[in-house]
């Protein structure tokens, strides 16, 4: 009885640490040079990664390249003052907020959960050679 309310609450907090500007108007603000970064980047590097350092779902995402031996760029938004204004960008582009975004080969390929179920098919591994 208990149990469920204490996993709902847990998960709540999981997803606040993944999330940024919830409900923002991400058209209304869209920044012109986050937009041009972002999109500068995502064509400059085989792989992206928009991240956040206290993100779990980040750094499952990170791990998973970690063992493919691939280091992709990341870009850790909690530690950019543009963090916000990227992330709208991103939202615009991926139809998401939440971190990780990530990109391989100019392609969005999805989240942390997304990059671990491609990993764990032996999908992902074909992406980044």
């Amino acid at each position: 009885m208990f149990k469920p309310i204490v996993f709902i609450f847990l998960a709540a907090i999981l997803m606040s640490f993944c999330h940024m500007g919830i409900g923002s108007s991400a058209k209304a603000a869209m920044s012109p040079a986050a937009q041009q970064f972002v999109q500068d980047l995502i064509k400059a590097e085989k792989i992206v990664i928009f991240s956040k350092t206290t993100c779990p779902y980040c750094k499952m995402a990170k791990d998973v390249f970690q063992k493919l031996n691939v280091e992709p760029k990341t870009v850790e938004l909690n530690n950019r003052d543009d963090g916000s204004a990227i992330q709208d960008v991103l939202h615009e582009l991926t139809g998401a907020r939440s971190v990780p975004r990530v990109f391989v080969n100019g392609k969005f390929i999805g989240g942390g959960t997304d990059v671990k179920a491609l990993y764990d098919k032996g999908e992902l591994h074909k992406l980044v050679q």
